[in-house]
């Protein structure tokens, strides 16, 4: 059972979620939300760890699916960074401020960049593109994600200043912003031969991400004393992660979006999550 052992654990802490908030809110939606969410990150861990070459993407397009199409298009929720500025700033405790809290800046605490790599559905769909390890280095344009979060800010920010500021826009701002992200991560990818390059230069949300990311309790580690220094697995991260190296000080150390790719590919099992 050992091997399974991360797979229940994120299974039961967002069991333990779903629980708590219902009781403490008396919402059934927040039970079923994120007991959902746990059996698919659950159920694709589990896989992986069996054996099964497609166990993340499983979990990414069940949880990527749900967020974009239920909660997004469906139930006209804005899940994008815009709709938690827009819920922050309205006082409303709802799925996107609760999605932002536990997703990309408590949760990386314990998962790192894992909403990166089994939930986005941007990524969901540029990972089925085929420059899945990237094909050169990674360029420095990193300052661009700044660049993005502020200007989401400013977008809800003008439109609170204008009276626009409602359920209506801001839902019109989740169907644009999707369409943007898709059109220009896509575009990045073909350019750059790359899948991973929107993650890494462009996407706002890593803004929030990357702090809490350093310290994540869930991590690649490295036994150094194992490792022969093939560079087999800095071939295959889409995130350009030196995943040999076994300290948090490794080069671009949170960026790792949990994918194992590494793990699979390491000839002597120096690697594991």
């Amino acid at each position: 059972m050992k091997k399974y052992r991360t797979a229940i654990i994120l299974f039961l802490v967002f069991e333990v979620i779903a629980v708590w908030l219902w009781l403490s809110t008396g919402n059934l939606f927040f039970l079923l939300n994120f007991s959902y969410i746990g059996i698919s990150i659950g159920l694709g861990g589990v896989l992986m760890a069996a054996g099964w070459k497609y166990g993340r993407e499983l979990t990414q397009f069940l949880v990527g699916l749900y967020m974009l199409v239920f909660l997004g298009l469906i139930c006209r929720e804005n899940m994008q960074i815009e709709g938690f500025w827009f819920y922050l700033a309205s006082g409303i405790f709802g799925g996107a401020t609760l999605h932002y809290l536990i997703a990309k800046i408590f949760g990386p605490l314990f998962f790192g960049r894992g909403w990166c790599g089994y939930a986005c559905w941007t990524a969901m769909i540029l990972d089925l593109l085929p420059y899945k390890t990237p094909k050169s280095g990674r360029r420095k344009l990193g300052f661009i994600r700044y660049i993005m979060f502020a200007l989401s800010l400013a977008i809800v920010a003008g439109l609170f200043l204008m009276g626009e500021a409602n359920h209506a826009t801001m839902f019109t701002l989740f169907v644009a912003g999707n369409v943007f992200y898709y059109v220009v991560g896509i575009t990045l990818a073909l350019l750059f031969k790359d899948n991973r390059a929107f993650c890494k230069y462009i996407c706002p949300i890593t803004v929030f991400l990357k702090p809490m990311s350093y310290y994540s309790r869930l991590r690649i580690r490295c036994d150094e004393s194992k490792c022969i220094k093939c560079g087999k697995c800095l071939k295959v991260c889409p995130m350009d992660v030196e995943v040999c190296n076994d300290s948090r000080h490794r080069k671009n150390a949170t960026e790792c979006i949990l994918c194992q790719s590494c793990t699979k590919a390491c000839p002597v099992k120096a690697l594991s999550l």
